[in-house]
């Protein structure tokens, strides 16, 4: 019997050809992309809107690169990083070489990853747009929505910095701010999860949000960490689908979560025995088929309620039950703190107006020029010029969208 050394199963999913057709026409179409050991996922809106979430790891990067140029024409129109992890950011600047952005998301929480510093650097240089997703500052009570065209929308339901504090001491803080996403169209809804702990799913839970989806990317490769039994009670999946690796060292997914997901009676596919998952939906049914074909098929209806809104209430901040914290006036946790977004070297100017006694700055190779304090620079160690005026920066460079200078 062949024994596949190790790293082989990521790599020949990597590099394994899809039997999967281009995004149906008139459709949204997800496709949940074999990178192995890791997390991708594209959206392809009605209106052709493209989204990637995650990248999968470094050596899915070709095989990502090389699918996307199959299903894309055009620059994608967000990327997002869910998390800092490298079997999520591994195969983005492949991704990004191979078919380029528009915009690109990720929490901004801290990680001391060269891999991620180096995508930061990437990102700044080869991406227009750089944003965290924070709400909209004159409207804290709600979620971040992105319109993706013809009712089809994507709303950011964690984390929500600087109206809340990042998630810190949960077994992993990266994992447990990663951002979770609730995509909808007519009666079906996707919930995509990152690696989320319990923690996430704990401050989720008590928000007056609709968790519920038709199919739910499940957490963290269906480690025994996440998928709790009130999430998906609440999440009630109709199909669930799990991204891992063949043979991977983690044993994901773990028998307790398929056992959950059983118990939800979701449909489950894994991209390690049914390779790559696409699901379209028209709006009212999502019918989900896999690479390898069999019997790996299935038609879902959707329960959502047509054109209601993600958000029940207004979202107000989880209260902080650490000892002596008052969320409102809480300091970003100690493990945010690692990148220069939340702890900058030294401390933005006091304007006594919008732009009064502040520096506007470029990075090298940008087109765009942001606010001295934009998370953007704060994120990036790349060269940088620095104008005094406003009026100077414009005459060489536009705004950015980010932080709107």
């Amino acid at each position: 019997m062949f024994t596949a050394p190790p790293g082989h199963a990521a790599t020949r999913a990597a590099q394994a050809p899809s039997a999967l057709p281009a995004p149906a026409p008139g459709r949204l179409t997800v496709y949940f992309l074999d990178v192995g050991q890791g997390d991708a996922a594209l959206i392809v809106s009605p209106a052709g809107k493209t989204v990637l979430i995650d990248g999968g790891p470094p050596e899915a990067g070709t095989r990502l690169a090389a699918r996307l140029r199959e299903l894309v024409k055009q620059p994608l129109d967000l990327v997002i990083l869910t998390h800092p992890h490298l079997d999520h950011l591994g195969g983005l600047p492949a991704a990004l070489k191979a078919v380029g952005a528009k915009r690109f998301m990720d929490p901004g929480f801290d990680h001391p990853s060269e891999a991620y510093r180096d995508l930061l650097d990437f990102v700044g240089r080869e991406v227009g747009q750089v944003m965290t997703p924070e709400p909209n500052a004159s409207a804290p009570q709600t979620l971040l929505t992105v319109g993706l065209g013809e009712g089809v929308s994507l709303t950011v339901l964690w984390p929500r910095m600087p109206q809340e504090p990042f998630l810190a001491n949960t077994r992993s803080d990266a994992n447990a701010n990663s951002i979770v996403t609730k995509l909808t169209y007519g009666r079906t809804a996707f919930l995509f999860t990152g690696d989320s702990e319990p923690p996430t799913e704990e401050v989720l839970l008590q928000k007056p949000v609709d968790l519920t989806a038709t199919v739910l990317k499940v957490a963290h490769h269906g480690g025994k960490h996440s998928s709790t039994a009130a999430f998906l009670e609440r999440v009630a999946p109709q199909a669930a689908v799990i991204s891992c690796g063949v043979g991977n060292d983690y044993g994901h997914p773990s028998p307790e979560v398929l056992g959950r997901l059983r118990d939800v009676h979701a449909r489950t596919f894994r991209t390690d025995q049914d390779g790559e998952v696409m699901a379209v939906s028209d709006g009212t049914t999502v019918t989900l088929r896999s690479a390898k074909g069999g019997d790996s098929t299935a038609s879902v209806s959707g329960t959502q309620p047509a054109g209601s809104s993600v958000a029940l209430g207004p979202i107000e901040p989880t209260p902080d039950r650490r000892p002596g914290r008052a969320v409102e006036k809480a300091p970003e946790p100690a493990s945010s703190t690692k990148k220069p977004k939340a702890a900058p070297s030294a401390p933005a100017p006091q304007n006594t107006s919008d732009t009064a006694g502040q520096n506007f700055v470029s990075l090298k190779g940008s087109k765009v020029f942001h606010r001295e304090s934009c998370s953007t620079l704060k994120r990036s160690k790349n060269e940088r010029t620095v104008y005094t005026r406003r009026a100077d920066a414009l005459r060489e460079r536009r705004p950015a969208e980010d932080c709107h200078p």
